[in-house]
């Protein structure tokens, strides 16, 4: 199996563990400000891969790598504040459908500054899964409000977080670069955090303590995901999310779910096949190459 396809498979799962952060982060509807949700998130995400920590410590990186991690922590806390609060007073599917700006943003984005090649099979994928988006989102088209916006700054804070984040990944291992993220984002985000502080229930607690687990392990699975495969082979397999949360909102939350949803999905689901049988075949080009020459 070549690498693209593992990294396929990789995606898939973050796309699941990030439907659950989603859904974790609903359960509180907004009890808990989005600023100290979101650095409470982070915090005992860093105390969760402490040992990748220690890691770093010992092996301490270079000025300009430890820039990097330090821009990826700044840009990160200001998109999951606004992720956060957009989750507190927005459907489920419309913060997932909307979120979606940011795979169209870095797919473009990787093929423009980390000079990955858009095949069009990749193109084709981007832009059939956008439209996938687009029939879902279709019947519950609303005006642009406060979370709308809010969601939009997230979109695109986090298109340069991912970026960078391919960019390091050359580097380091997935667990050190999601370490790193944890820690700098927590220290960006302490300042608001102390600033809307209000008294924490055990419930709020315990539902933010499995957020960060699932969001930490969504990030090294997303992280590995993007190591082994171009962004722009990964990013329509992101799209399965919509799929995801419009479950999750029908069963757990009780938002209503259409035929254009089945549709969106079914659409979304071939490109995510589509994707994968071209990477294969892709793969198997390469390696026949290669062993010629060697030949």
């Amino acid at each position: 199996m070549n690498q693209s396809i593992i990294g396929i498979l990789w995606m898939v799962l973050t796309t699941i563990l990030f439907v659950a952060v989603t859904a974790t982060v609903r359960f509180l509807e907004g009890e808990v400000p989005a600023p100290q949700a979101a650095f409470l998130r982070y915090l005992i995400g860093t105390l969760l891969l402490t040992p990748a920590l220690i890691t770093l410590i010992k092996v301490k990186p270079e000025k300009a790598l430890m820039n990097k991690f330090i821009l990826r922590g700044l840009v990160h806390s200001i998109g999951v504040t606004m992720w956060f609060y957009a989750m507190s007073v927005m459907p489920v599917a419309e913060v997932t459908a909307i979120g979606f700006l940011t795979y169209i943003f870095v797919s473009v984005g990787a093929s423009i500054f980390l000079k990955e090649k858009l095949h069009k099979h990749r193109l084709s994928a981007i832009l059939i899964s956008f439209i996938g988006a687009l029939i879902i989102l279709r019947p519950g088209f609303k005006e642009i409000g406060n979370g709308q916006i809010g969601m939009l700054i997230a979109t695109i804070v986090f298109t340069a977080s991912y970026l960078i984040a391919k960019i390091v990944s050359k580097e380091r291992s997935s667990s050190e670069i999601v370490a790193m993220l944890s820690i700098f984002t927590t220290i960006f985000l302490f300042p608001s955090a102390i600033y809307v502080w209000e008294p924490l229930s055990i419930k709020a607690f315990l539902v933010l303590t499995l957020t960060a687990v699932i969001a930490t392990v969504g990030h090294i699975t997303m992280t590995k995901a993007i190591k082994l495969a171009p962004m722009v082979t990964t990013q329509p397999i992101l799209f399965l999310q919509l799929v995801w949360a419009s479950m999750v909102g029908f069963f757990l939350f009780d938002e209503n779910v259409d035929p254009f949803v089945i549709i969106g999905g079914t659409i979304i689901m071939i490109c995510v096949c589509y994707v994968a049988y071209r990477e294969h075949k892709l793969g198997k080009i390469i390696t026949n190459d290669a062993l010629q020459k060697v030949i």
